[in-house]
């Protein structure tokens, strides 16, 4: 199982709001998730990131991959390998 580490999208419409999830590569962006790991909203001024480094270093560590997106919020708020 190739696991990843995304966005899923949550709020309304034109006011999106993005939970940081470890999913299973095959299920769909809003779909079925195993862990919830953080949050990103970036409707707020300044930009809210929120993410737990201990849960994402032990998924890292175990092989997901996180995707471009959550690459470049992970190097935003400091989180790195």
């Amino acid at each position: 199982m190739a696991v990843k580490i995304r966005l899923k999208r949550m709020g309304a419409k034109k006011a999106p709001f993005y939970r940081i999830v470890v999913a299973d590569s095959r299920s769909p962006r809003d779909g079925k998730f195993i862990e919830e790991i953080g949050y990103y909203n970036p409707t707020t001024e300044p930009i809210t990131i929120k993410v737990n480094s201990d849960k994402v270093a032990e998924w890292i560590k175990n092989g997901a991959q996180p995707s471009e997106t959550v690459k470049r919020l992970f190097n935003k708020s400091g989180i790195t390998k």
